[in-house]
Parts: C-alpha cells; structure tokens; sequence
C-alpha cells in the first residue's frame, strides 16, 4: 500500500501524479473503516483528500505554514504527517484529537475548535513572517461555512488592505461547477495569475498614460472597459474588490489540477483566494447524499450505513426541541434563533413546523445575539439555541444589547458541562462564570429532562430581562414525561433528599451523582442531604441562611469552572452575610483545560463522581465530630 509508506509530507513529493490518485483512494478506505469504529468528523474528511494530498505535496510542512479553518477536517492532514499509527485512538480518552492541536506534531501550527479563525492567524503568521525577514509561505483553509464569521470578514479586509503575501484556500463543498462556467473562469483565473500577463498589463496602462492629453483618459476608460468584463465574467469579483486575486473555481478533486493552481497561486504577489469545490462525503455514497447525518457522528456499519446509536431515554437537546414546538403551537411570539446549528440543537423539526419563526443566521454568533435582542424589543419572545462553548464568542453582545437594556431574550445553552470526545475546545464549562456576574441575568440548570421542561415553560412565562437555561450532552435520566410542564418560582432550590450530616449543594447532572454517593454513605450511616441547586442565579439566599445556622458542613457540586461557579457565588454570599466558621467544600472542573475523551472518563479525572463525594464527605465528618 501507498498509505504505508508516507511517514511524512516529504514522501508525497516522490508520487507520481498516478500515485497520490491512488494514494487518495487509500485515504478513503482508511477513514471510513477507521471512524466506523471510533465515530468522528467522516464528511468533511472525505471531501478534502485530495486537496490535503495537493498542499502537502506542494507546500513543505512545518515550514510552511498550513492552517486548518476549525480542524475537524485535517484527519488527512493529520494521517499524512504521520499520526495514521494513533488512528484507533482518535477522539479517545489519551488518544489523538479530533481537531489540530500543536502540542500533538509539529505540523499543526494552528489549533481550533471554532469556525472563523484561520485568517486572522494566517495573517499574523504572515506580518510576524516579514517582520523578521523570513520567507516561509502562509496558507489557510477555510469552509464556505465559516467565511459567514465576523471574524473571517475582518481579517479578510486587513489581508486586502495589507496586501500580504498569503494564500486563502476557499473550500466550497455546497456549490457545483457548471462546466462551460467553470471552464471560462479557470482560463481567466490562468491570465490573472500568470507573471507575464500581469507585467504586460503593468507597461499597457504606464504606456496610456504617457500619451499627450489622452493618456489618463484612455487609461481611465480601459480600466472600466477590465472590470465591466470583470463583472460580467467572474464570480470573484467581491473577493478581488476587497485587494485579493481570484483564482477559480477548481474542481476539489481533479489533482492534477489542483497542483498546478497551487503553483498559479505562489507566482502572486500579495493576497490571493483560491476557490476549491468539493463533495462532502466524497466516496462513501451514504455521506454524499446525507452530509449533514455524516459532518460528525458515532460508530457505523460501513456496508448500510447504519449510525449505530445508543438506546435509551431522549437526549436533552431531543426533549428541548420537543418543548419548543409545544410552547410555539400555544404562543406565535416564540421565534427560534440558531448559529447553524439547526440539527445539532434539535431544531430541525420545530423548522419543518414553524418555518417562518425559524432564524438559522449561520456561523454569526455576535450577530445571534443582537438579532435577538431586537426581536425582544419589538415584544417577540426569542430563543437563542446555542452551544455553550459557541455562546462564548457572543459575550459582548450578551453584556451591552441584551443584559443592560434588560431584554427578554431567553438562552437555550446546550452541551452545558463535558462534552466527551469533542474536547477541550467545546467544553461548555465557563458559561456559569461568565454569565452569573450579569446583571439582569437568570441562570439555571435542571436535574432531569422533565425539569428542563418545566424550566422552559418558567423562561417563556418570565417578562423581566433574559434568562437562561443550560442542559448537558447526555441522555436524560428516563423520567416520565407525559405530564404538562409547570412553572418553578424564581430562585428556589429543591430537597431531594434529606440529611443532617452534610449538604451538597448540586447542579444538574450532578444531583444523580449526588444521589449514588448518598447511598454510598448510607452503608456508613452518614445521612447526605442532597439539594438541588437548579437556579444558580439567583441563588436561593433564604435556604443558604437557614444551612448556616443549622451549621453542617456544605459541598458544591457542578460540572463547570471552579473559578466563578455556583460554588463561588455560594462563597460570597456567605462572605457579604459575615457567615465564618461553615465547613464548605467546592467540587467541580480544575483551572485547566481538559481534554477529549467520554463524559464519564472526563468526570473522574476531575473528581466528578459518587466514590469521590463520598470520600469528600468523611473527609469533613471527622473535623465536625471533633469540634462537637
């Protein structure tokens, strides 16, 4: 096999053009066996092959420099730098990330788990190259997905007015050439982008000018004779209006091709876009005709195309979807607002029943949210579905044009908590730190999924500012959920179980771990009090004034930052009411990031778990005892 022998990119540079065609196909096979086991990005891996194949044959990682747009689509990246061997360890606890990370190899030299970021990096890499006098070359490619960022449009409005000599793969895996088109615009692409023609163009328009009176006319008037046909003939028009070259579109998968663009693209001086177009999926006919089921997902048979899923209750993001239709037959102002994530925050058949009061803005999260507040300000009732690692990049906008004005905006935070073999750039664990300090701001978090029902229809009934409600990545806990949801007053807690021993105060998942440990403790008659924290802004300030008089010693307990959590606001309560003395322990995620692995494996690295509550537990029984 091809595959086995390229240890690194150098290699490819030996292949003949027939041989990195084959090498392709080998590719294929390998990801698609591969990822059937361990589950992970299939689609967007399959239809960059080629294009991975070309800039590494081309280009020489590390030195130059290949920045991958997200990175979930550099498994063959990854596979041709030399990680093919780590492969039944992808997404695994310990084992290679799904996503480009630097501290893994050398070639990754940009790392990211959100869209929109690879020009402002390319950018960087490419002034930080000429500041030091250095001659390496700076390539970034991004998603036609992604270019819809705020972010990718400003860095690309520096490269044009910079004109930094950076290359700028587009890949367009939604669009198709039509031949005759396509044809036109690969000759011109041809033109524009050879030396020759751009010198000749150069001495035409210093020859006009030179002309007695007429010059600068005739100059003028052959300069918009170029960008009419310009406008007439090439798509790229909007990309070469902001400084850049447009070279395409290219066929994504013709190699040959491929190679010779990349060498049309290195003879330019200054910025330049190349437009690729591929097919996600591209070889695994199940994946090209379903690309969303297949962009990420589990284990699968290969032959079927079966995704195998794991039986039991519904998801948490499945009941909120569910919910939202309910709430939506019986209020028309409920408008659902997404940052392309229609699927993966179960709003895809709330879109099939409401499709005028479904907002997909794209990978736009700033935009998101200030869309809402102006929905809010007009008296509709909109929520914002996001993942809490994506709601991050929308904070400015939560702070000035949501929380100050006191909007009614509710926030839908789903993948609240660990997010299992995704990792360390989507875990949703800081949302309770960076929104508690809000003001205006409703927080909480439900036990079970019938709560988190009863929490929705709480947030639709509330008219005093935004709230918001954030439920994990996981199966719900299997409670019944025929009965209408009801409301929860405004900063109340839950008893779940009584206890005169110690107190947990618990969110969410975290109230079922709580539960075990109490059952643990039980063995050694400790009688654990479990509370359910559900609102964590506001806190249930009553409650925690009766804990301190009752004086028993108190853990938190959340799956999210330690630093600014439920656990430290529970601390400066206590602190503003001169509370001294109390035994309180928090337990939750360490300052550091943790990496990709199952919830499960994540949760017992951070000491998440029933046998280590308990071991919390006794740990503070024996200091009360002693003081009694």
């Amino acid at each position: 096999m091809l595959l086995e022998q390229i240890k690194q990119p150098e290699d490819l540079k030996r292949l003949s053009s027939a041989d990195l065609e084959a090498l392709a196909g080998e590719i294929r096979q390998f990801l698609i066996e591969k990822l059937s086991v361990t589950g992970g990005h299939l689609a967007p891996n399959l239809g960059v092959v080629e294009l991975t194949i070309a800039l590494h044959a081309h280009f020489h990682s590390p030195y130059d420099k290949l920045i991958f747009d997200v990175g979930h689509q550099a498994y063959v990246h990854k596979i041709l730098t030399g990680r093919m061997a780590q492969f039944d360890t992808l997404r695994k606890y310990k084992g290679l990330c799904g996503f480009v990370k630097r501290a893994e190899s050398e070639h990754d030299v940009w790392e990211a788990g959100h869209s929109s970021t690879s020009l402002s990096a390319a950018m960087g890499m490419a002034m930080a190259r000429d500041l030091k006098g250095e001659h390496y070359k700076v390539v970034a490619v991004i998603g036609d997905g992604a270019m819809t960022g705020g972010m990718a449009l400003e860095a690309m409005n520096h490269i044009g007015h910079e004109k930094k000599n950076l290359i700028v793969i587009l890949n367009d895996n939604e669009m198709s050439i039509a031949p005759n088109v396509g044809a036109i615009h690969n000759y011109l692409s041809k033109i524009r982008s050879d030396r020759h023609y751009l010198k000749a163009k150069e001495e035409v328009e210093h020859l006009l000018k030179k002309i007695p009176a007429i010059g600068d006319t005739l100059a003028k008037t052959a300069e918009k004779l170029k960008d009419s046909l310009k406008y007439l003939l090439v798509s790229g028009v909007w990309f070469e209006e902001l400084g850049f070259t447009y070279i395409g579109p290219v066929d994504g998968h013709n190699l040959p091709l491929l190679l010779d663009t990349l060498k049309q693209a290195e003879k330019v001086n200054g910025p330049v876009l190349v437009h690729v177009v591929t097919t996600k999926g591209k070889g695994y006919s199940p994946a090209e005709r379903d690309s969303h089921t297949w962009h990420g997902l589990g284990p699968y048979k290969i032959e079927s195309g079966q995704v195998l899923k794991s039986v039991g209750p519904p998801m948490y993001t499945e009941v909120f979807g569910r919910t939202l239709i309910e709430l939506a037959e019986q209020d028309r102002r409920i408008v659902a607002v997404t940052p392309a994530m229609p699927g993966g925050s179960g709003l895809l058949k709330f879109a099939e029943r409401f499709p005028q009061r479904m907002i997909d803005v794209g990978i736009a999260e700033q935009h998101a949210a200030t869309l809402c507040a102006g929905l809010a300000s007009e008296g509709l009732k909109p929520v914002y579905a996001v993942y809490s690692t994506f709601l991050q990049r929308a904070y400015d906008q939560i702070v000035h044009d949501i929380c100050r004005p006191k909007l009614n905006v509710t926030f839908a935070i789903d993948r609240a908590g660990f997010v299992g073999p995704d990792g360390e750039t989507h875990q949703g664990v800081y949302d309770i730190a960076f929104l508690r300090t809000l003001p205006n701001m409703v927080l909480m978090m439900p036990k079970d999924e019938r709560e988190l029902r009863d929490m929705m229809l709480t947030a639709h009934l509330y008219n005093d500012g935004p709230i918001a409600y954030r439920y994990p990545r996981i199966n719900g806990t299997g409670v019944k959920l025929d009965e209408a949801p009801q409301p929860i007053p405004i900063g109340t807690w839950e008893i779940v179980r009584e206890g005169d021993h110690a107190a947990v105060l618990a969110v969410g998942p975290m109230v079922q771990v709580a539960e075990e440990a109490a059952e643990l403790l039980a063995k050694d008659g400790i009688n654990l009090r479990i509370v359910n924290a559900r609102f964590i802004k506001p806190l249930d300030e009553a409650y925690l004034l009766q804990l301190a008089k009752e004086g028993i010693p108190v853990i938190t307990m959340e799956e999210g930052s330690i630093q600014g959590g439920m656990g430290s606001a529970v601390l400066e309560f206590f602190a503003a009411q001169s509370v001294f003395g109390l035994e309180i322990k928090q337990l939750g995620v360490p300052d550091y990031f943790v990496e990709h692995g199952s919830v499960k494996e994540q949760r017992q690295e951070v000491g998440l778990t029933a046998h280590n509550l308990a071991a919390e537990v006794q740990a503070l029984m024996p200091r009360k005892r002693q003081r009694a």
